[in-house]
């Protein structure tokens, strides 16, 4: 629960609240991850695989992201990425399986990801 409410406070004060901005400007945001191209579901995949989430702190800080401009495929794909792959979580997986087969693996996730998230945002999705 520490966690959570941790999660919850940091999403509000970098992303800010609906009406009010956040330390993180919400035109960077839009900018980066708004809309449906491969390149905003790209970024939204590596950042997910980049960040460590504790469980369900990606839920507050996702719907800062999405109130702040992202589109919903670059949100789906952020989802998936995040809780396959974390930074230290490729480190270890490196030191277990060795570097090519943890680059296949990073690679696989992120470009699956890139790719789910685009046929949603491009198929399904209500914005």
């Amino acid at each position: 629960m520490p966690l959570l409410l941790g999660g919850v406070l940091v999403a509000g004060l970098l992303l800010g609240r609906p009406g009010h901005e956040g330390l993180i400007p919400a035109t960077w945001i839009s900018e980066s991850v708004g809309g449906n191209s491969l390149a905003a579901n790209a970024f939204a995949s590596v950042a997910g695989a980049l960040m460590y989430f504790a469980t369900l702190t990606e839920i507050p800080i996702l719907q800062g992201l999405l109130g702040s401009g992202m589109g919903s495929g670059p949100a789906l794909a952020f989802l998936l990425a995040g809780p396959a792959l974390s930074l230290p979580n490729m480190l270890v997986i490196n030191t277990v399986i060795g570097p090519k087969k943890t680059a296949a693996y990073v690679g696989l996730v992120v470009v699956m990801a890139t790719l789910s998230g685009w046929f949603y945002g491009s198929f399904f999705a209500v914005n």
